[in-house]
């Protein structure tokens, strides 16, 4: 159980906690770049223990159910948190909040029918299409964050806003993949 990637995966769902402390003066309408530039450093890491639990777990051989069931956890607690504080900093605000609802409510959708599609014993595999999705998540966070500490140059958010929108629609066409798939399981 406590192997190396599964603390790599627990690790990133403790640090949750700290990424939005990081964020949070900025919700409070206080300035702070310097908690911005460490949130994004925060962030980077978590996004490499990301890949590294589960290259760590599949070249190791150790993968295990509880990293099978951590791993996606972890990423949509991360990917949840870090939408609902930029939401919060207005950082992502306007039109762009429905590319973040499209974002956390599949997510959301894709957890419960990942969960009765368990219940009856029927496993949906990660598309290749749905890890390009989840990177574009991570850089247009990344990126967004980023921009908070960096308002100088105006050109990271609008990176961050397209990869955003990217995310969305990647989310959107992965999750009516998942949907398709459990619809035929439905009695």
């Amino acid at each position: 159980m406590l192997t190396l990637p599964n603390i790599l995966t627990l690790s990133r769902i403790l640090a949750v906690p700290l990424l939005v402390a990081l964020l949070w003066p900025a919700e409070q309408g206080r300035e702070w770049p310097t908690g911005y530039l460490l949130a994004f450093l925060l962030y980077c890491l978590m996004g490499i223990t990301d890949y590294f639990d589960g290259y760590l777990a599949r070249a190791k051989g150790t993968v295990s159910r509880l990293g099978v069931f951590l791993d996606p956890i972890a990423d949509k607690i991360m990917v949840g948190a870090v939408i609902l504080m930029l939401a919060a900093t207005r950082d992502i605000s306007g039109i762009h909040i429905i590319a973040g609802m499209v974002i956390l409510l599949r997510e959301i959708a894709v957890s419960g029918l990942r969960e009765f599609l368990a219940g009856l014993q029927v496993s949906v595999p990660v598309s290749r299409l749905a890890k390009w999705k989840t990177a574009f998540q991570l850089i247009s966070l990344g990126a967004m964050i980023l921009a908070g500490a960096l308002p100088q140059w105006p050109f990271v958010e609008i990176v961050g806003l397209a990869t955003l929108w990217t995310a969305a629609i990647l989310t959107l066409i992965t999750g009516w993949d998942y949907l398709r798939v459990g619809i035929k399981h439905m009695d």
